[in-house]
């Protein structure tokens, strides 16, 4: 068993606190509409309860293999020409594309909520790149994290490319953006979650650690890593190990490697 829970003890102990689902908040941009694009995007939005579709552009040949998930959606066919045209430029839309309402925007109340004494929830700061973004709610998704925790400035919009990268994560993964995040890592800490930050400056390594119960895994931007007030909110400071060849992952491998762990720990307990 990977040792380190006994640094738990050392924490102030702390009752279990009640928490009330809040109202969520307004999504951002208003009530603008925005593209989703790509089969996975696009379908996992048709069956999430809490996403409008206004309408679904698909060609004839991805309209017909998807009329089961399409169903009544009021749709448009056409050609991919048309559909690139519509989109932005570059997008991989793979024949299907939909023109939705923004998602409102969960609260942190709202995601603790959620949580049991088991969870693990990432938390991203100053992440921007879409693709990262997108990944890391991939990996959320496929190992069973509550959620992820963004800044509310310096972190993508909800728009179609990180809709993509996240393969339909983005409809089943609350994603909370937090105006203050060190406010955040503290609400995080009086609801029993023990806060590891992923740093190239860490003291022990991430398989060496008891992740079991309430997890919370901090990554850094590229380049920048952890901020200094987000570095001393995290109660240790961890490390992936990784051969001498290549010193960092990018941050989405990191956090496919950190959710993997949890996930394995987990399931051995």
């Amino acid at each position: 068993m990977p040792s380190g829970r006994h640094r738990r003890a050392g924490m102030p102990q702390r009752s279990p606190r009640s928490h009330r689902p809040a109202p969520h908040r307004p999504s951002r941009g208003g009530h603008q509409s925005v593209w989703l694009y790509g089969r996975h995007a696009v379908v996992a939005a048709l069956a999430n309860p809490e996403r409008r579709i206004e309408r679904v552009f698909a060609t004839r040949e991805m309209a017909d293999r998807l009329a089961a998930e399409i169903g009544k959606t009021d749709k448009a066919i056409t050609t991919r020409e048309d559909l690139a045209q519509r989109l932005p430029a570059g997008a991989v839309h793979q024949g299907i594309a939909a023109l939705v309402a923004p998602l409102e925007e969960p609260m942190l109340e709202d995601l603790l909520a959620r949580c049991g004494e088991d969870a693990l929830v990432l938390a991203l700061d100053q992440v921007t790149d879409p693709h990262n973004v997108g990944a890391i709610l991939r990996s959320a998704a496929a190992f069973g994290a509550a959620g992820v925790i963004v800044t509310d400035r310096h972190a993508p919009s909800d728009t179609g490319v990180l809709a993509k990268a996240a393969s339909g994560a983005l409809e089943v993964v609350p994603l909370v953006r937090a105006v203050n995040l060190a406010r955040a890592l503290d609400q995080l800490k009086e609801a029993n979650f023990w806060r590891y930050g992923l740093d190239e400056r860490g003291e022990a390594a991430l398989n060496s650690l008891d992740l079991r119960g309430r997890a919370c895994i901090v990554l850094g931007a590229e380049g920048e890593g952890l901020r200094r007030l987000t570095a001393e909110k995290c109660d240790r400071l961890i490390t992936i190990p990784t051969s001498a060849a290549l010193a960092a992952l990018n941050v989405s491998n990191a956090a496919a490697v950190a959710t993997y762990e949890w996930a394995r720990q987990r399931q051995s307990a």
